[in-house]
C-alpha cells in the first residue's frame, strides 16, 4: 500500500490530567509535513519515524498530535527524508547567516535566547546595534560545529564564553543594549557556552510525476 500524500490529524492541548477539557482540532497535513514535525521530536532516525507514524501520535510544543497509524516499509520513507538536510560539518560559521543567539548555563539549560531582529535595533547615536557587537566578538571564537537541528531548521554552532569574553560581552551589553535587554543579559552571564543558529530549511520536495 503506497504511503499517502495527505493525513488528516487532530490535536489539541497536553494537559497533565486524565481527563482533558481543551477542544480537539483536526487538520490536513501533507506527508512531508507531518514527517518535519515528528523528526523535530526524533532527529533523522529512520526507525524512530516509522514507529511514531505507525503509532499514530506524538507531542510537540505542548500540543498531542495523532492520526491513523501509517505503515511503511524499510526504505519506504527515503524519498521523504531527502527532503531534510544533514549534518554537515564542513559548514563554516557564519556571522551573515546567524539568526539567533542561545546562552547555555549547562548542558541542555538555556539561560537566554535572542533574535537577529531582538538585539538588531541600534540605539539612539549609536552606530553598531548589540547584535552587531556581539556577532563580532562570536566570529573571533571560531564557534564549530554541532548538528543540523530540524526542530529549528538550521545548522548549530558552539563556542565557551570564557573569563574574557563574559566581560566583553557585558560591556557590548551596557553600552548598546536597552534596558530590557541588559536585564534579560544579568540574569543569563554566568552562561558557560553560547549557541548560534544558521538556519538551513528542508529543500521543496520534488512534485510527483504522473502515471502514463
Amino acid at each position: 500500500m503506497p504511503l499517502p500524500e495527505t493525513i488528516f490529524v487532530k490535536y489539541t492541548e497536553e494537559e497533565a490530567e486524565f481527563v482533558s477539557v481543551r477542544p480537539v482540532l483536526r487538520q490536513q497535513f501533507r506527508l512531508v509535513e507531518l514527517v518535519d514535525m515528528v523528526l523535530g521530536v526524533t532527529g533523522k532516525d529512520a526507525a524512530r519515524l516509522r514507529q511514531i507514524l505507525r503509532s499514530g501520535t506524538v507531542v510537540f510544543h505542548g500540543f498531542r498530535y495523532w492520526w491513523n497509524g501509517i505503515e511503511s516499509a524499510a526504505g519506504e520513507l527515503d524519498a521523504v527524508l531527502a527532503v531534510f538536510p544533514d549534518d554537515d560539518p564542513s559548514r563554516i560559521f557564519d556571522t551573515a547567516a546567524c539568526t539567533q543567539i542561545f546562552f547555555d548555563r549547562a548542558v541542555n539549560r538555556t539561560v537566554l535566547e535572542l533574535s537577529r531582529k531582538e538585539a538588531g535595533a541600534r540605539l539612539w547615536l549609536r552606530r553598531r546595534s548589540l547584535w552587531d557587537a556581539w556577532m563580532g566578538l562570536a566570529a573571533a571564537s571560531a564557534p564549530a560545529y554541532l548538528h543540523y537541528s530540524y526542530l529549528l531548521h538550521g545548522d548549530l554552532y558552539q563556542s565557551p564564553v570564557t573569563d574574557q569574553l563574559r566581560s566583553q560581552l557585558h560591556q557590548a551589553t551596557q553600552k548598546l543594549a536597552p534596558r530590557r535587554l541588559r536585564e534579560q543579559w544579568n540574569l543569563a552571564s554566568p552562561a558557560s557556552a553560547w549557541r548560534f543558529l544558521c538556519p538551513r530549511p528542508p529543500r521543496p520536495a520534488a512534485p510527483q510525476q504522473e502515471s502514463p
